[in-house]
């Protein structure tokens, strides 16, 4: 678990430097984010993906990079010094910390 929040914390630490839009306060600041971006992922993710199944099964799956930034846009609402431009900004960082993340994860 504290793997998983160390790998998401890079992860959201590097889509912050490569992406213009994305604001960190510090670099505590994305591990404050990586914590309630997997808290919210835990109480909601399942939930909206329930929900949300036929857009899925339509989509091939590609309706879970929204899930995903459905998250990340909730998170950006709780953190202060966590900010996110736009929608679009919001899509392409969802998009680029689940790839990330999953190339760290696969690392290590």
């Amino acid at each position: 678990m504290i793997t998983k929040l160390v790998l998401l914390s890079i992860s959201i630490f590097l889509v912050s430097r490569f992406i213009d839009g994305i604001r960190l306060k510090s670099p505590l600041t994305a591990v404050i984010v990586a914590v309630v971006y997997s808290i919210a992922d835990l109480l909601l993710y399942w939930f909206l993906a329930i929900i949300s199944m036929p857009l899925i099964l339509i989509t091939f799956g590609l309706f879970v990079f929204i899930l995903n930034a459905f998250l990340l846009w909730l998170t950006d609402q709780l953190i202060e010094d966590f900010e996110i431009k736009d929608l679009k900004t919001t899509l392409i960082a969802s998009f680029a910390i689940t790839i990330i993340n999953l190339v760290l994860g696969a690392i290590f």
